[in-house]
């Protein structure tokens, strides 16, 4: 592992989508940013899209992250959730694939798992165990920002760990571990 790396943190949403950065030096983290993307204002879900890449680009640009960690859309039983959800992971997704950036993957238990040791943890919980490992001194409104902070702390815990989650490291590693996704 480098001296000095950043990880950026996703939860994708779109409604509420959340981001969060930490830096990592010498094995030791800190937090630099958690923000919230509100697409509740955009009329249509193709300019939630728009806006959801738009802010991704945006944090990659001025942070430089080294590596992306997205929390997986969970598997509900509302399938145009599921469907609108999974576009939003994909746009932050290539948002991050068009830099050549590291992305992995990890399942909302795992994450829960990684911060409070309990993978049916509620976001609460996981916030305030965020709060306490990173000396956050307020809690967020709303717990989307610390959902994307927790996937980059997972992703920090899961360093060299041989059941990490999905990882692409580009386009061409996308396509070649997701056949069924990219033939028509």
């Amino acid at each position: 592992m480098a001296d000095e790396k950043i990880i950026l943190g996703i939860d994708p949403g779109t409604t509420i989508m959340g981001f969060g950065l930490i830096r990592v030096i010498k094995g030791q983290m800190e937090l630099i940013q958690m923000h919230e993307l509100q697409l509740s204002k955009y009329g249509t879900h193709y300019l939630k899209l728009k806006q959801i890449y738009k802010r991704t680009a945006e944090i990659i640009e001025a942070h430089l992250p080294d590596e992306i960690a997205i929390e997986a859309p969970f598997f509900g039983k509302n399938v145009q959730s599921m469907l609108k959800l999974g576009r939003a992971q994909g746009v932050a997704m290539a948002a991050g694939l068009n830099r050549e950036i590291p992305i992995t993957e990890y399942s909302p238990k795992k994450i829960k798992m990684a911060i409070t040791g309990n993978g049916n943890a509620s976001k609460e919980q996981v916030a305030k165990m965020l709060m306490s490992m990173l000396k956050i001194k307020e809690m967020p409104k709303n717990l989307d920002s610390t959902d994307g902070l927790a996937a980059a702390v997972c992703h920090f815990y899961n360093q060299g760990s041989i059941t990490q989650g999905k990882k692409y490291t580009g386009w061409s590693a996308f396509v070649k571990q997701n056949p069924k996704k990219t033939n028509s």
